[in-house]
């Protein structure tokens, strides 16, 4: 069995880790200029995590000799970046045995879709699946177990999956056919984990951070019920889990993005210095616009948006989210 990784990031290498003895071959694929001398040559990164892969993983910027022969491809590249990866592969062409799954959590700017709306525009015959939960790199790299969910539209693809990348004792996975939930869930959370960085760093309390997440949840509820998705999909592991995880966390890079907003820094002084993506601040604008066009309110959401975009000051948000017209709890 092979595995293709496409992605070098930490959390496409923290998964090439975790999925080891998975998988007889695994190949990580980045492009040239994502590739550094020391990863090629020593299987291993220091920085933002340190993470050093067995020497059976293969490190390539050749697409094609990553997706030949692979039984599963996992997409773990930026939101961003998806569109184009996949039109690469659309030009190297999948067979019909092979699943691609996404990891990626985010939409996409400025058409608003999601990964898999993205993925299936440009590859509408392939077995697709989608991956997504608590899945904190740095803990998963420590030896913490956690559980995720893999969703297909096909369910039998989605426990193909789930029986290939599920490692007993550290990464339990359950299967769904819920893809607009599971997906909605995982990318909607990181815009209500940067608004509770937010409220922990100001020392507004936990009583505030719990008020927040609660009616951040509501939110995330009202526009992911209003695009297809399943209630009880976004309180699971992929909607509540992985926002309580990412929430709480000093190792969220969101949590951290809203922690540093709250100290007056700006949005691209606090993304140069975290070095990575943090997906929830182009997510807050995507999620924002879907939410005008549903006629969804959603004040958490806009807080935030307007902490990433704008010059407003972390008391004035505070002040327009505290002195909003009264209304019935929803």
């Amino acid at each position: 069995m092979k595995l293709a990784v496409l992605g070098p990031g930490c959390w496409g290498l923290t998964i090439a880790k975790l999925l080891n003895d998975n998988f007889e071959d695994i190949v990580v694929w980045g492009r040239k200029q994502d590739l550094t001398p020391m990863l090629v040559n020593e299987k291993r990164v220091e920085k933002p995590l340190e993470i050093k892969l067995d020497n059976k993983v293969q490190i390539t910027s050749d697409l094609k000799l990553a997706l030949d022969e692979a039984d599963i491809i996992l997409l773990v590249v930026a939101t961003s970046g998806i569109r184009s990866v996949v039109e690469q592969i659309k030009e190297i062409g999948l067979k019909e045995n092979q699943i691609l799954v996404n990891l990626s959590k985010g939409l996409e700017l400025p058409s608003l879709k999601r990964m898999s709306e993205v993925v299936l525009e440009v590859l509408p015959d392939i077995k697709f699946a989608v991956l997504s939960g608590p899945t904190l790199a740095r803990e998963i790299i420590e030896g913490h177990p956690t559980l995720a969910t893999v969703a297909s539209a096909d369910i039998s693809v989605a426990k193909r999956v789930q029986e290939l990348l599920n490692v007993p004792s550290k990464f339990r996975l359950y299967a769904n056919s819920d893809v607009i939930g599971v997906e909605l869930g995982g990318s909607l959370k990181n815009v209500i984990a940067i608004a509770s960085g937010f409220a922990s760093s100001m020392g507004l309390g936990d009583n505030l951070r719990g008020s927040l997440l609660t009616r951040g949840m509501a939110e995330m509820v009202r526009v992911g019920v209003a695009l297809g998705a399943k209630s009880q999909t976004l309180y699971g592991l992929s909607g509540m889990g992985d926002l309580i995880a990412t929430a709480s966390s000093p190792y969220s890079r969101n949590y951290t993005v809203g922690s540093m907003l709250a100290k007056g820094k700006k949005i691209d002084d606090i993304l140069s210095e975290l070095g990575s993506v943090a997906e929830g601040v182009k997510t807050s604008k995507a999620l924002c616009e879907l939410a005008y066009k549903l006629g969804i309110d959603v004040p958490v959401s806009n807080a935030i948006y307007e902490a990433v975009y704008t010059d407003i000051t972390p008391k004035e948000i505070l002040d327009k989210l505290m002195n909003r017209k009264l209304k019935e709890e929803d």
